[in-house]
């Protein structure tokens, strides 16, 4: 798990993103949409943002791409960080796979969201790295999207996860992109940028940059859907309430026709993206 922070400035977090090779860390495009990168820091390995821990390893970030980020539209919300320097990989710090390209996640698939953003709409960033597990639907959801939902509770993303990765069975699936109405509306799902759309952009681009060895595909799916995700090393991380794993989808959430949105998504100001918000029902 990445931290995106000022430069110059302990624990200002305003976004996240994950490694998926020593020398790049996959974000939102949005994050760095109004800030230039040569004032932007990358933390791996990070549990407190505030304290400086010994696993923790600071870079500055050397150029970023991107792939036709529409923010009007909220279309490939997608960037690859070239950090300063190679990460050295270790317990706390590791890549995350890559999924094929144009592979699917299904309606009712069980991932992983975590981040350190706000704790509510307009609560303070979270002291700790949380996670929390979600379910992948399809309501009002979008084709160049995947969109989760927290059955039988109020929880979700929330400002400051904006970045922030979907790990399904141990492959990075989604980049948390917009909420619509808020944190855990409970109305609409939570809305990532689906990864798979540009695995061949991201090798594409490591290979221009000479990068000497690409990132790790996941193999073609063959667990259940439903499996339990796996977690790997993001630095020592706490669960905050996390539902079942196995919980089922809302009754009223189906496999319908995708839908167009009814409202602005929320973004945040700059600098205040989309945090984990958990709240008892």
């Amino acid at each position: 798990m990445a931290s995106l922070q000022l430069r110059g400035t302990r624990g200002s977090h305003f976004c996240g993103g994950i490694l998926i090779h020593p020398s790049f860390v996959l974000t939102a495009a949005q994050c760095l949409q109004n800030t230039p990168h040569n004032l932007v820091n990358v933390v791996l390995g990070a549990h407190k943002l505030q304290e400086p821990e010994p696993t923790q390893q600071e870079f500055s970030v050397a150029q970023v791409f991107q792939d036709g980020y529409n923010a009007e539209k909220d279309l490939n919300d997608v960037l690859l960080i070239q950090l300063s320097r190679p990460a050295t990989l270790n317990a706390f710090i590791a890549t995350v796979q890559l999924p094929q390209q144009d592979q699917p996640v299904p309606h009712g698939t069980q991932c992983l969201a975590m981040g350190w953003g706000r704790l509510d709409t307009h609560g303070p960033l979270a002291r700790v790295l949380q996670e929390l597990n979600v379910t992948v639907v399809t309501f009002l959801c979008r084709q160049h999207n995947i969109c989760t939902f927290v059955p039988q509770r109020r929880a979700g993303m929330c400002f400051g996860d904006g970045g922030g990765p979907l790990i399904c069975d141990g492959v990075v699936q989604g980049l948390h992109s917009f909420m619509i109405k808020g944190c855990a509306s409970r109305q609409y799902p939570d809305f990532f940028a689906r990864v798979a759309l540009y695995v061949d952009w991201i090798h594409s681009t490591l290979r221009r940059v000479g990068a000497e060895d690409s990132p790790r595909a996941s193999p073609p799916p063959t667990a259940p859907v439903g499996s339990q995700p796996s977690r790997r090393p993001v630095g020592g991380v706490l669960d905050r309430g996390s539902s079942s794993p196995n919980a089922a989808p809302r009754p009223d959430v189906g496999d319908g026709p995708t839908r167009p949105l009814p409202h602005a998504p929320s973004h945040g100001a700059p600098g205040d993206r989309p945090a984990l918000y958990s709240t008892p029902q």
